[in-house]
């Protein structure tokens, strides 16, 4: 069973209805019980970073989510629910993180070229890193995902398993150990983003 967070922030039941497509059970769940007793955990996101944060120590799933993926459970973020894994993000103010990837969030506005629309908004191609890892298997090269953000992960390059050109190389996904990240929206990604869901699921707990 997969666990998606609900902390009252995110894509829940498009993220959900992605693993139905792969004949994948997920339940959307703010139940710290049923987290733990998943075999692994989504951590969605929309919004801002400090209102994320905030929700996630509020309802207590913060502690959850640290000491699961620290017990060697795979944990998913995506979007906003990627950029919570990191140490801390300058949106509006400097904002901790759960600290399970180091590095930062940073505004994009400022690191890429004048001229080019912010938030990042459509379908960018994946460039992989040297290793591009697990979550990426069933992908090739160059596809295409969908991306919608204002802010990325930076100084986190030892993790970087792809990146994506927006008139400078932006963070596109994350790797460490059993913990993985997407700025993009698997759920909205089309056959490519149920490919990467597909093999999250294949993740061994």
């Amino acid at each position: 069973m997969l666990a998606i967070i609900d902390y009252g922030v995110g894509n829940l039941f498009s993220l959900r209805s992605s693993f139905a497509a792969i004949g994948e059970s997920a339940v959307v769940t703010g139940d710290p019980g049923i987290i733990r007793l998943a075999d692994r955990i989504l951590l969605p996101g929309v919004g801002a970073f400090a209102d994320a944060a905030e929700k996630l120590r509020a309802s207590g799933l913060a502690d959850v989510v640290v000491s699961e993926a620290g017990k060697g459970k795979p944990l998913l973020g995506v979007c906003l629910g990627m950029q919570l894994l990191f140490d801390r993000s300058f949106e509006y103010g400097e904002h901790k993180g759960l600290g399970l990837i180091k590095g930062e969030v940073k505004p994009l506005r400022g690191y890429v070229p004048e001229g080019l629309k912010i938030p990042q908004m459509g379908w960018n191609s994946l460039v992989f890193g040297n290793q591009p890892g697990t979550l990426l298997k069933y992908v090739k090269n160059g596809d295409f995902v969908y991306f919608v953000h204002s802010y990325y992960a930076a100084g986190c390059g030892d993790s970087v398993i792809a990146v994506t050109d927006y008139g400078a190389p932006v963070t596109a996904a994350v790797q460490r150990g059993n913990v993985f990240g997407c700025q993009f929206h698997p759920e909205k990604s089309g056959e490519v983003g149920l490919n990467i869901l597909r093999a999250f699921c294949e993740v061994a707990p």
